[in-house]
């Protein structure tokens, strides 16, 4: 059931804008605030995934203009199993920062939430996307913390001989992103002014959940009124 949200005129529903950097966990915190919401989830990375995936299997440097594989990018696109490695999440910083690639994206993501409103998660949804989202949230942890869950989800083992040196590895990777993202020229990534911060280093998924779902629903009960 749609609950009657109160939202701009061009929307049918509110807007749940979720940010951070890579790894923190603002993707699985968004899938579960979508479900505790009833709103329709996209994860808008993987626009930029697909799009550096493609070049790489083209050939072609991410760097380089790929203003045409955005233009052309299908869902199925999406749905590869292959977006969520190393390679990639690298490809995609570098697409990600090319303003055209941007602008070509912006469109399908705020299409996506035109009929029922969404939770979206990135890095520019409440800045950049959706400067007018309802609730907006950031969600960060400290590089170590990050390295150390994608590290885990990985099915790495904390005990195993080389873990300080992968553990190393992805913290210094993470914090190469980091940078990327947040120097861009375009839509650097970056808490909103009006956006909760929440800081998940000492925080459990359930605790992040219960947090996310206090504001936000303590926000929109504000619009309905």
């Amino acid at each position: 059931m749609n609950p009657p949200w109160s939202t701009p005129a061009n929307r049918g529903g509110p807007v749940v804008a979720v940010d951070g950097p890579a790894a923190a966990g603002k993707g699985t915190l968004a899938r579960c605030l979508a479900d505790a919401l009833g709103l329709p989830y996209l994860d808008t990375g993987l626009l930029y995934r697909a799009v550096g995936r493609i070049a790489l299997d083209a050939g072609r440097d991410p760097a380089q203009p790929a203003q045409d594989i955005a233009q052309a990018l299908l869902t199925a696109d999406l749905q590869r199993p292959d977006l969520r490695v190393a390679e990639v999440a690298q490809a995609a910083s570098k697409v990600a920062a090319q303003p055209a690639v941007r602008a070509a994206l912006v469109d399908t993501q705020r299409r996506f939430a035109l009929d029922r409103g969404a939770v979206l998660d990135g890095r520019d949804i409440g800045t950049a996307i959706f400067p007018d989202a309802d609730v907006k949230l950031f969600i960060t942890a400290s590089p170590a913390t990050r390295a150390m869950r994608r590290f885990l989800q990985m099915g790495g083992d904390s005990t195993a001989p080389d873990c300080a040196a992968r553990l190393h590895e992805m913290e210094a990777a993470l914090r190469a992103r980091d940078t990327a993202d947040a120097s861009r020229d375009v839509a650097p990534m970056r808490a909103a002014a009006d956006a909760h911060v929440i800081e998940t280093d000492t925080l459990s998924a359930q605790a992040v959940l219960a947090e996310a779902l206090r504001i936000a629903r303590a926000r929109l009960a504000i619009i309905r009124a």
